[in-house]
Protein backbone atom coordinates (compact mmCIF):
# COMPACT_ATOMS: atom_id res chain seq x y z
CA UNK A 1 0.00 0.00 0.00
CA UNK A 2 1.65 3.75 -0.87
CA UNK A 3 0.35 6.05 1.61
CA UNK A 4 -0.04 10.01 0.09
CA UNK A 5 1.41 12.61 3.09
CA UNK A 6 -1.15 13.27 6.14
CA UNK A 7 -2.77 16.24 4.42
CA UNK A 8 -4.54 14.35 1.83
CA UNK A 9 -6.35 12.49 4.55
CA UNK A 10 -7.66 15.05 7.15
CA UNK A 11 -8.74 18.32 6.87
CA UNK A 12 -6.60 19.56 9.97
CA UNK A 13 -3.55 21.99 9.46
CA UNK A 14 -1.19 23.73 11.17
CA UNK A 15 -0.76 23.60 15.08
CA UNK A 16 -4.18 20.95 14.50
CA UNK A 17 -2.80 18.51 12.40
CA UNK A 18 -1.60 16.56 15.25
CA UNK A 19 -1.12 12.81 13.65
CA UNK A 20 2.32 12.95 11.17
CA UNK A 21 1.77 9.85 8.87
CA UNK A 22 -0.51 7.21 7.93
CA UNK A 23 1.29 3.88 8.06
CA UNK A 24 -1.82 1.40 6.93
CA UNK A 25 -5.18 1.71 6.64
CA UNK A 26 -6.87 -1.29 5.49
CA UNK A 27 -11.29 -1.87 5.29
CA UNK A 28 -11.59 -2.19 9.36
CA UNK A 29 -8.70 -0.40 10.29
CA UNK A 30 -5.61 2.55 10.78
CA UNK A 31 -2.25 2.71 11.99
CA UNK A 32 -0.73 6.48 12.05
CA UNK A 33 2.45 7.85 13.91
CA UNK A 34 2.85 10.78 15.71
CA UNK A 35 5.80 12.41 16.90
CA UNK A 36 5.44 14.28 20.29
CA UNK A 37 6.66 17.91 19.16
CA UNK A 38 9.30 19.82 21.61
CA UNK A 39 6.64 22.66 21.41
CA UNK A 40 3.17 23.13 19.88
CA UNK A 41 -0.52 24.29 20.92
CA UNK A 42 -0.39 22.00 23.47
CA UNK A 43 3.10 20.99 24.47
CA UNK A 44 4.11 22.86 27.75
CA UNK A 45 7.03 21.91 29.29
CA UNK A 46 8.47 19.36 26.37
CA UNK A 47 5.48 17.09 27.34
CA UNK A 48 1.93 17.21 25.74
CA UNK A 49 -0.80 16.11 28.14
CA UNK A 50 -2.33 12.41 28.32
CA UNK A 51 -5.52 13.38 27.09
CA UNK A 52 -4.70 15.11 23.75
CA UNK A 53 -4.27 11.23 23.11
CA UNK A 54 -8.05 11.36 22.52
CA UNK A 55 -7.21 14.11 19.58
CA UNK A 56 -4.19 11.88 18.37
CA UNK A 57 -7.24 8.57 18.16
CA UNK A 58 -9.63 11.00 16.45
CA UNK A 59 -7.13 12.16 13.92
CA UNK A 60 -6.17 8.35 12.78
CA UNK A 61 -9.86 7.73 12.58
CA UNK A 62 -9.98 11.01 9.90
CA UNK A 63 -7.14 9.66 8.20
CA UNK A 64 -8.94 6.66 7.93
CA UNK A 65 -11.98 8.11 6.46
CA UNK A 66 -10.41 10.20 4.24
CA UNK A 67 -8.55 6.90 3.12
CA UNK A 68 -12.15 5.23 2.10
CA UNK A 69 -13.11 8.54 0.47
CA UNK A 70 -10.39 8.60 -1.70
CA UNK A 71 -10.11 5.07 -2.72
CA UNK A 72 -13.92 5.57 -3.57
CA UNK A 73 -12.62 8.68 -6.32
CA UNK A 74 -13.65 10.88 -3.61
CA UNK A 75 -12.51 14.43 -1.64
CA UNK A 76 -12.11 13.07 1.92
CA UNK A 77 -15.07 14.09 3.96
CA UNK A 78 -15.07 16.55 7.35
CA UNK A 79 -16.24 14.35 10.15
CA UNK A 80 -16.91 15.18 13.75
CA UNK A 81 -16.11 13.52 17.21
CA UNK A 82 -19.19 13.13 19.28
CA UNK A 83 -17.43 11.58 21.80
CA UNK A 84 -15.58 8.90 23.48
CA UNK A 85 -16.63 6.01 26.54
CA UNK A 86 -13.52 4.98 28.53
CA UNK A 87 -10.16 6.97 27.56
CA UNK A 88 -8.10 5.41 30.08
CA UNK A 89 -4.36 6.95 29.81
CA UNK A 90 -1.24 4.88 32.00
CA UNK A 91 0.66 8.50 31.39
CA UNK A 92 -0.05 11.74 32.36
CA UNK A 93 1.87 13.16 29.48
CA UNK A 94 3.49 12.49 26.42
CA UNK A 95 7.26 13.53 26.14
CA UNK A 96 8.44 15.34 23.29
CA UNK A 97 10.03 13.42 20.89
CA UNK A 98 8.69 10.55 21.98
CA UNK A 99 7.22 7.92 19.03
CA UNK A 100 3.54 7.23 19.42
CA UNK A 101 2.04 4.32 16.94
CA UNK A 102 -2.08 4.83 17.34
CA UNK A 103 -3.85 2.03 16.16
CA UNK A 104 -7.87 2.33 15.30
CA UNK A 105 -10.23 -0.62 14.73
CA UNK A 106 -13.82 0.02 13.29
CA UNK A 107 -16.47 -1.49 15.65
CA UNK A 108 -19.37 -0.28 13.10
CA UNK A 109 -20.28 2.27 11.04
CA UNK A 110 -23.79 2.78 9.89
CA UNK A 111 -25.14 3.92 7.09
CA UNK A 112 -26.07 7.23 8.69
CA UNK A 113 -22.34 8.25 9.05
CA UNK A 114 -22.15 7.17 13.09
CA UNK A 115 -19.31 4.95 13.80
CA UNK A 116 -18.09 3.52 16.88
CA UNK A 117 -13.79 2.68 17.16
CA UNK A 118 -11.46 0.92 19.78
CA UNK A 119 -8.21 3.13 19.66
CA UNK A 120 -5.24 2.61 21.28
CA UNK A 121 -1.74 4.27 21.50
CA UNK A 122 1.40 2.50 21.58
CA UNK A 123 5.46 3.59 22.54
CA UNK A 124 7.09 0.87 21.31
CA UNK A 125 5.49 -2.51 22.73
CA UNK A 126 3.79 -0.23 25.63
CA UNK A 127 0.52 0.34 25.44
CA UNK A 128 -0.36 3.99 26.77
CA UNK A 129 -3.85 4.53 25.91
CA UNK A 130 -7.03 3.05 24.88
CA UNK A 131 -10.76 4.47 24.27
CA UNK A 132 -13.72 3.81 22.40
CA UNK A 133 -14.89 6.59 20.32
CA UNK A 134 -17.83 7.96 18.38
CA UNK A 135 -17.70 9.45 15.58
CA UNK A 136 -19.43 10.89 12.60
CA UNK A 137 -19.33 11.72 9.29
CA UNK A 138 -22.53 13.36 7.07
CA UNK A 139 -22.29 11.88 3.15
CA UNK A 140 -21.98 15.73 2.51
CA UNK A 141 -19.33 16.53 4.78
CA UNK A 142 -18.63 20.14 5.68
CA UNK A 143 -22.04 21.41 3.68
CA UNK A 144 -24.15 19.53 6.29
CA UNK A 145 -21.94 20.79 8.95
CA UNK A 146 -22.14 24.48 8.09
CA UNK A 147 -26.12 23.93 7.66
CA UNK A 148 -25.63 24.13 3.66
CA UNK A 149 -27.85 21.78 1.33
CA UNK A 150 -25.77 20.42 -1.27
Amino acid sequence: MSLSPIECYVPHRGPMLLIHRLLDAGPAHAVAEVTVPADGLFVRDGRAPGWVGIEYMAQTIAAWSGARDLAEGREPRQGMLLGTRRYHSAVCDFVSGSVLRVDTRQEFVADNGLGMFDCRIFHQDDELATARLSVFVPEHGASILKGISP
